[in-house]
C-alpha cells in the first residue's frame, strides 16, 4: 500500500429530487476538473421549502483527492 497525501475541498451539491442526487451532482460536476477524487464526507444537509413541501435539497461535502507525484 502506498502512502498518500490528500487535499480536501468543500462542495455544495443541490437537487430538487433527493439528497443522493445532490451528492452525485456535486461529485459529477467536480469530476470534470478535479482528478483523483477518493472519498467524501457529508458535513451538512439542508433544504428549501416551497408550498409546505421540500423544494430543493442542498448537501455540503468534504471531498478528498490524492495529490499526484
Amino acid at each position: 500500500m502506498s502512502n498518500h497525501v490528500y487535499k480536501v475541498i468543500e462542495l455544495v451539491g443541490s437537487s430538487p429530487k433527493s439528497i443522493d442526487d445532490a451528492i452525485n451532482n456535486a461529485i459529477a460536476k467536480a469530476g470534470k476538473t478535479v482528478r483523483e477524487m477518493r472519498w467524501f464526507e457529508v458535513t451538512n444537509t439542508r433544504g428549501h421549502i416551497e408550498n409546505n413541501k421540500v423544494g430543493h435539497f442542498q448537501v455540503t461535502l468534504r471531498v478528498g483527492f490524492t495529490i499526484e507525484d
